[in-house]
Formats: C-alpha cells, sequence, structure tokens
C-alpha cells in the first residue's frame, strides 16, 4: 500500500470501522489508562475532542472523566465557518450537540484562547514514527495548532501503532509530541 495520506485515510478509517464493538471500547479504555503515564498531569489547560461516534473514534468520554477528576479545565473544539475551530470552555451548563457531520460540540459558551492551551489531544487516523498525522484531511488541526504556543503539548490517540513513515508531509503539518496507543506510548 503506499503511504500517502489518502491511501493511509482510506485503509485506517475501514480498519478502524471494522473493529468490533468490543474491542473498540477495550482499546479505548485501554488508551485512557496509558494516559495516566504521560507527563502531563501538572498542567492545567486540555483541549480535548470528543468522538464522533459514526466514524468510529477513540472514546474520549473516558479521557474526559480522568481530566475532570483531576479538577483539570477542559476545552472543546466547535466548527467555526468551513475551516476554522472555535475552542469553548466546558462548564457544567455546556450543551453539547452533534453538528451536521456528527461531530459532538458545544453549543455555546465561554470561548478560549488556544495560545492559553498546555496540552491538546488530537483526533488522527494513523501517524508514523515522526509524529506526522494523517486526519480527514482538511487541515482543521494543523490551522489550530499553529495558533498555540510552540511548547503546546500535542498527543494522538490511536488504536493502531505508528507505521514507518507517511510519504506526502506538508510544510504545514504539526507533528505530535505523543501518540497513545493501547499497549505503549510513543514519543516523538
Amino acid at each position: 500500500m503506499k503511504q500517502t495520506k489518502s491511501a493511509l485515510r482510506a485503509f485506517y478509517l475501514q480498519k478502524r470501522m471494522d473493529l468490533p464493538e468490543e474491542t473498540h471500547e477495550k482499546q479505548s479504555f485501554a488508551i485512557a489508562n496509558r494516559c495516566l503515564e504521560l507527563p502531563i498531569w501538572e498542567q492545567q489547560y486540555f483541549h480535548l475532542f470528543l468522538p464522533i461516534e459514526s466514524k468510529a473514534e477513540v472514546d474520549t468520554s473516558l479521557v474526559l472523566t480522568l481530566l475532570q477528576g483531576r479538577d483539570k479545565e477542559v476545552v472543546l473544539p466547535r466548527l467555526k465557518g468551513e475551516t476554522a475551530l472555535e475552542h469553548i470552555l466546558l462548564t457544567d451548563s455546556t450543551r453539547i450537540v452533534s453538528n451536521n457531520w456528527q461531530i459532538p460540540e458545544p453549543v455555546d459558551g465561554i470561548v478560549f484562547d488556544p495560545k492559553l492551551l498546555e496540552v491538546v489531544f488530537v483526533p488522527l487516523l494513523i501517524c508514523d514514527l515522526k509524529g506526522h498525522r494523517v486526519g480527514y484531511g482538511q487541515g482543521y488541526y494543523d490551522r489550530f495548532l499553529s495558533q498555540c504556543k510552540p511548547e503546546v503539548v500535542k498527543i494522538g490517540l490511536s488504536f493502531f501503532d505508528p507505521i514507518e513513515a507517511i510519504t506526502d508531509i506538508y510544510e504545514g503539518d504539526i507533528a505530535l509530541d505523543y501518540c497513545v496507543c493501547p499497549d505503549k506510548i510513543y514519543s516523538f
């Protein structure tokens, strides 16, 4: 198989969709538990994506439970226009609704400056051993991450171990610092 983003996107999306429900749940739980091993828990401001169930993303509600249990401030993304994300501070009154693309997002709330974030959990389909990732191809997260401070910790969550290399990396691609998989944390 070619190691281009488009080929990898199609292959790993299908591979993720083919995971049995029990495996998906078990591996999501293992990924959340493995997150406890990351050197991030002294930080306060965390950005977390909520899973798109129709795309069988890692169940991040488990990571959310960990963050809330440690009194961390959690910020959630919301689509803003066709090219950008807006970031909303999660509070007790935050209402979450799935948008037209089945992405769960906050309806309204306090807009949060990305420069104040310390840790960002990044959705992906697969990454390589240098921390480059394949997302859905719209560039939302690369644009968002470019607005964060350079030292923000970028963490991918993946059911699959990294591949050797993605062949078509672009100048604007922002690499991960870590990728958390069910059996191992990869550091880049």
